[in-house]
């Protein structure tokens, strides 16, 4: 499933300019629509997920999120594509927030941290692929082609998705309006942090490669997403067992001062490449490693915070709250970093994600931190 998301990441800037002709503020409006339509589902996803047997509901979204990549062949105006892009961030925002409870579910608690570090491991794996290959096949094949590479991969998930065995779950009634039932309300100041984050993160995947060639960087775009994923794969293998044994928001703080340093940097290659491309390439991928690393280490520490603020009744909520506040940063990076490239450059767009990166440690350190030790149920 992350293959076929990855593939087109990178693609579909390139899709919109030159099957549709849009603007880069144009690109990131219509591509946000993906996120929105998913973060207006996430909640009430949780609400279904804690309330009736998970497989089934995730079985069904799956099915949708492959679906839409068939609509996507056969769209020929730009209201029907941002439509289908609407539609499979529902699908997307349903199957992740499944994916991500069902392995909760079939998890021992004492190796939670762990179990989530290799699921998003999985991810990772495709993010590294994913994003290169489809670079690769823009400009080698058409559009279609590529669209139909992403429906096969989907397909085999659909496949071996269908072979995970979940605990039964009985139908639970719940309260027709309880606030608390779509939001965890406790996970809502770690939800800021973890939505300013998320604002530089969502920038970086879309953007990395058109920045690289505004600025003149000769180097293969693509790469910067495998030394990416790379780097999530090394700190996902030690950083699950580190929150296992309790340094949840420490782990956290670990990476913030990594991605910081790394946006910074990020914004000043468009300065070194005029005084070494060669030493600009190497930073290039420094940056990516190190975003990587950041990254995977706070991300199974994140889903870990949450889940330990929630009951066990929770788990589907806890999960959805913690992609909810990742998915509207996803869409305010889409659009701001797509309108600040429009009215200045790329270099701004990830100047300005390190500042928020700043925000965000200094929020988590003096608000986050103690707000979940003082609630946390495990």
């Amino acid at each position: 499933m992350y293959f076929g998301f990855w593939l087109l990441v990178p693609v579909l800037p390139f899709y919109l300019k030159e099957a549709f002709a849009c603007s880069e503020g144009a690109v990131g409006t219509i591509l946000s629509s993906y996120v929105l339509s998913a973060l207006c589902t996430r909640p009430f996803m949780g609400y279904l997920y804690d309330g009736f047997p998970r497989k089934p509901i995730y079985m069904a979204a799956y099915v949708v999120f492959t679906a839409v990549f068939l609509g996507y062949m056969y769209s020929r105006l730009l209201t029907v594509f941002v439509f289908l892009r609407a539609i499979h961030g529902v699908a997307f925002g349903t199957v992740t927030v499944g994916g991500n409870t069902i392995v909760i579910d079939i998890t021992p608690s004492s190796r939670r941290g762990e179990a989530l570090g290799y699921y998003g491991l999985t991810n990772n794996t495709a993010m590294s692929i994913g994003p290169m290959v489809g670079l690769f096949l823009h400009g080698r094949l058409s559009f279609d082609a590529i669209f139909a590479c992403a429906l096969c991969c989907c397909f085999v998930g659909l496949f071996m998705a269908s072979l995970v065995k979940t605990p039964v779950k009985t139908s639970v009634r719940r309260p027709p309006l309880s606030l608390d039932r779509f939001i965890l309300l406790k996970g809502i100041p770690a939800g800021i942090s973890l939505l300013l984050l998320s604002i530089p993160y969502s920038a970086t995947t879309l953007y990395v490669a058109l920045y690289a060639g505004q600025i003149g960087l000769d180097v293969p775009s693509g790469l910067f997403f495998t030394v990416m994923a790379v780097g999530m794969g090394i700190s996902r293998l030690f950083s699950g067992k580190y929150v296992d044994r309790g340094y949840v928001t420490r782990t956290i703080a670990y990476g913030f001062y990594l991605v910081t340093m790394a946006f910074f940097l990020l914004s000043c290659c468009s300065r070194l490449v005029n005084w070494n491309v060669t030493g600009c390439g190497m930073v290039f991928y420094l940056v990516a490693l190190m975003l990587g690393v950041g990254f995977g280490t706070m991300f199974p520490a994140y889903n870990t915070l949450y889940v330990n603020l929630a009951s066990h009744s929770q788990r589907g909520t806890a999960t959805s709250t913690y992609l909810t506040s990742w998915d509207v940063g996803t869409g305010l990076g889409m659009i701001s970093g797509g309108l600040i490239a429009e009215y200045f450059a790329y270099d701004k767009v990830y100047l300005f994600g390190a500042v928020l990166c700043v925000v965000s440690m200094a929020f988590f350190h003096y608000c986050v931190t103690p707000h979940f030790h003082r609630n946390k149920l495990r």
